[in-house]
Formats: C-alpha cells, structure tokens, sequence
C-alpha cells in the first residue's frame, strides 16, 4: 500500500521514499550501482555496460574535460561521478541528492575520490550565483517538481557560457493525450512524465540556448527489456531473494510496457545540451 501512496503522490518525500525501496531492485537488475537504463548498442553485453556508455555519452556532449567544478544533480548513489572523476581527475565534482540515505552509502568513496556531497533539493540548491560551468542531470531531472524551478537554478548558478545537459526519459506527445497509453509503466517510471514540448519550452523560457538534442530511446528502452526477458530467470531468482514475487512481476510486466510504448513512440530518452 505504501508503494502505491508513494507512486501516486509523488511528491519530494514520496519519492525518495520510492526510491529508498526499490534502488535495490535496480541494483539486483544491474549488477551495479548507477541507477540510470544505459546506452546499448550492438557491443554492448550488459547493464554495467550500457551504464558506463551513457555516462561517457553525457561527457562527450558537455565536454566534461573541459570542466573546472561540475554539479551532478539528482547523483543516486555517485557512481557516475565515481566513474566521471576517475577519467577527469582534474574536474571538481558536487554531487546533489534529495536521499541523504544513497549519499551516506556513497559518502567513504566520495571521500577517497574527492568528490563533495551535498543534500538538497533540486529546486533549491545552496550553491552560489555564477560559481558552476557545467551542470549534470543524469536521469534525475523527470523527477524535479516542478522543472522549472530547476532550470531557474541552473542558470543562476552557472558562470556565463556555461552548459548544462539533461538525460531525461520524456513522452514524446502532450502528456493529455499520452498518459493513458503508459498503463502499467506509470508504477516503475514514478516520475511527473514531462513531454519534450514542454522541457524543451521550459529550458528556452529560462533564458537557455539548447545547441543539441539527441533521441536515443531505441537504444535504451527496448534492449533493455529484450535483456530483462531474456535473463528473466536468473533476475526473478535474485530479485525474490529481496523483494516480494508481486515486485517482480510488476517490474517484468512493465519491462514490456516500456519496450511497446516505445515502440509506439509514446515514450523517447531525450539527451538535451543547454547553454546559458
């Protein structure tokens, strides 16, 4: 009953909540701890994989080896500054969480690295005016409420010129009209479902220039359900040994909701590149 509560408010604390519960889910899946769907293309064996290539992506796209101080918003547990800060050893990384609970997991590591960690909202974020040049949401910003108060952030904080890069799933129409094509999706994709139209206008409205958008979604959404289905008995086998059969069986049943709605272009991961 809780989980149901959590997924149909959504509020800030409902979230987190969510996430608290299910993170183990995507950690058992995965193998890992990077909390994002991946990247995969025809080389790509598994999840880890598909991770680490989607945090490479999001680097080349912003040029993170440029960067002087960086801020990963919405980071989960750190694992793509881990993976960030190990290639460009030079760049300052703060990475922002609403969940104290992933940053106190994250933090020994986060000390060895030198990466800060900061607990706070994404709405409201305690970081000086013009201090940042490129700021990271890396599959978080579908959970910022409301998204504007975010963009509204990244502006501030940004120094002139700088750049900041959504990985964002988003419904590729009017949500109106593309909610109800979604189903069973809405309880694992807890998130306010922003449509492109809407986070590109956002983005333009806050004074932004978007030099770059890609649309991925074909090579996120559906290998990875092909992957889940394929290696369902192993996964089921893992995932009961935490989690409750119904979890699992709401999880595959999504699986193959999220591969039909993006199939059905109801659904795309936009990678969007901002410049102030």
């Amino acid at each position: 009953m809780d989980v149901i509560l959590w997924t149909l408010r959504r509020g800030e604390n409902d979230v987190v909540n969510l996430y608290n519960y299910l993170s183990g889910l995507m950690q058992v899946s995965t193998g890992g701890n990077f909390l994002n769907f991946g990247y995969w293309d025809d080389t790509t064996k598994n999840p880890i994989e598909a991770q680490t290539n989607l945090c490479d992506i999001v680097a080349n796209m912003i040029h993170l080896e440029e960067a002087t101080c960086v801020l990963d918003v919405g980071s989960g547990f750190s694992e793509p500054a881990f993976f960030w800060k190990k290639k460009y050893p030079t760049v300052s990384i703060t990475c922002i969480n609403i969940n104290s609970n992933q940053l106190k997991s994250a933090n020994n590591q986060a000390r060895t690295n030198g990466i800060n960690l900061l607990n706070s909202t994404a709405v409201k974020i305690p970081i000086s005016d013009e201090s940042c040049d490129k700021i990271i949401a890396l599959e978080s910003a579908q959970h910022f409420k409301p998204i504007h108060h975010f963009i509204s952030e990244a502006k501030r904080i940004l120094k002139k010129d700088g750049k900041v890069i959504l990985a964002v799933p988003v419904l590729a129409k009017p949500s109106k009209m593309s909610i109800t094509k979604i189903g069973i999706l809405k309880f694992t994709w807890s998130s306010e479902h922003y449509d492109i139209q809407t986070v590109k206008k956002t983005i333009q409205d806050a004074g932004f220039k978007i030099t770059e958008i890609r649309f991925i979604g074909e090579n996120v959404y559906l290998p990875l359900a092909d992957y889940y289905v394929k290696n369902r008995q192993f996964l089921r086998s893992e995932i009961l040994k935490r989690y409750p059969s119904y979890v699992e069986k709401i999880l595959f049943k999504s699986m193959l909701k999220m591969k039909q709605a993006a199939a059905d272009h109801t659904i795309e991961y936009a990678l969007i590149k901002c410049t102030k």
